[in-house]
């Protein structure tokens, strides 16, 4: 067993790996309607440019969006517009996100045969079924995607492509097949929007209107070993705590989980503050679909071993703390949680109060983290203590708690050799 990990505090020089995270950038844009309130969002992944869409850069486009969907505050109460491609719709990730907050925007084919247009047929029925709004472009009046139109929830035409004659045919057509909303983009006079409002349109994106907004943030891609064990666990149907055990050894895992699953995307109303809750209401089928999302977007080589090692000592060590005091009030959880997140401005090369925005914590651990105030403070301090060897901070703290040095010094002996059995 090791304890150099511990040994002195650790800093952005010491630890930061820039495989295990990535910038990732949101582009939002508001969707107005006819009274200019804004109803909702449309969302586009900005992080990289390629000419080729895949189905890997699907994948990473929707892992973007599920981890800072929920850093702006704004996006927690509107209906919010992803665009897709044919390949992320057919890939299995869209379990992944709670249909009734959602508007999937679906391009036209490249390949417009009819039995190609028909084949896509029922897999855009399913999606209906399953609670899904669709927006189709107005490529979608034409004759030939007339077995689509049905299915549209909106309708979406680009005044700087379509001509106004144009959109009221189009309009009236669509109104023979399908009762869709109609949605303008583009608006870029106050005349634009009056005239298409005439023609019954409802709903209106541009530059006149609100220009795209950037989102921008940090994502931890946990390494590839230990998301093929987590795969592994799901499908051999482990238990909720052998789960639980293996999210809790990996900062980066259980950093993306709280982030997902209390995402506008997952479209839950209270926040989930613990592993086991969010294990629990994934359930093993959500959870293996998450967990090969974020497989199909982590990197190689995952964070520096003494990093990942110190965070879960840390969150072990406090959570052993606690125990140890009798009638307790505070949460072990919530300790585990704030030990290893107090790592998360190494790990993303951030102040800790910007890399924390992007999740929803346990009450408390704020507090905590940044202010160093609240119940979970001083353990938090004393753990820190333990880590840098200051005799004056351990003996203060350890009367504030009324624990020995005794038991201080065998919980951080367990801690070390959990995390050491763990593997990290």
């Amino acid at each position: 067993m090791t304890t150099s990990t511990l040994s002195s505090p650790i800093t952005d020089s010491d630890f930061a790996t820039p495989s295990t995270q990535a910038s990732s950038t949101i582009a939002r844009q508001a969707i107005v309607n006819v009274r200019k309130e804004v109803v909702g969002y449309e969302l586009f992944d900005r992080s990289q440019v390629q000419k080729d869409h895949s189905s890997a850069t699907d994948a990473e486009m929707l892992f973007n969006v599920l981890s800072l969907v929920n850093a702006d505050g704004q996006l927690t109460q509107k209906t919010l517009h992803i665009n897709c491609t044919h390949a992320s719709l057919a890939g299995g990730h869209l379990e992944l996100i709670h249909p009734s907050r959602v508007v999937l925007e679906i391009p036209p084919l490249t390949d417009e045969s009819a039995d190609l247009i028909e084949s896509k047929v029922p897999s855009l029925m399913d999606l209906k079924k399953r609670g899904f709004k669709m927006a189709f472009n107005e490529r979608m009046v034409n004759p030939v995607y007339a077995s689509w139109l049905p299915l549209a929830s909106f309708i979406k035409f680009d005044l700087s492509v379509a001509s106004r004659d144009q959109i009221e045919a189009g309009i009236r057509y669509a109104e023979k097949l399908g009762q869709p909303a109609f949605m303008v983009e583009k608006v870029e006079s106050e005349f634009q929007y009056h005239d298409m409002m005439d023609l019954g349109v409802k709903f209106f994106q541009g530059y006149w209107l609100s220009k795209p907004v950037l989102m921008q943030g940090q994502t931890l891609r946990p390494a590839h070993a230990n998301i093929v064990q987590l795969i592994n666990m799901v499908r051999r149907q482990a238990s909720t705590d052998q789960i639980e055990t293996l999210i809790k050894r990996d900062p980066t895992i259980s950093f993306n989980l709280l982030k997902y699953i209390n995402s506008a995307g997952f479209g839950l109303t209270a926040k989930i503050t613990s592993f086991r809750q969010a294990v629990m209401l994934l359930g093993l089928n959500k959870m293996f679909r998450w967990a090969a999302l974020l497989l199909s977007t982590s990197k190689d080589g995952g964070s520096a071993q003494a990093l990942r090692s110190t965070a879960v000592v840390r969150g072990r060590l406090m959570e052993l703390l606690v125990a140890e005091r009798p009638n307790n009030p505070v949460d072990g959880d919530i300790a585990f949680v704030v030990g290893i997140f107090s790592v998360l401005d190494v790990m993303l090369k951030m102040p800790l109060q910007q890399a924390l925005s992007s999740i929803l914590l346990p009450e408390g651990a704020e507090d905590a983290l940044l202010h160093r105030k609240g119940p979970l403070a001083p353990y938090l301090e004393l753990t820190l203590a333990c880590e840098s060897s200051d005799a004056a901070a351990f003996a203060r703290l350890a009367s504030e708690l009324d624990l020995t040095g005794h038991q201080i010094n065998m919980a951080h002996l367990m801690a070390l050799a959990w995390a050491e059995n763990m593997g990290v």
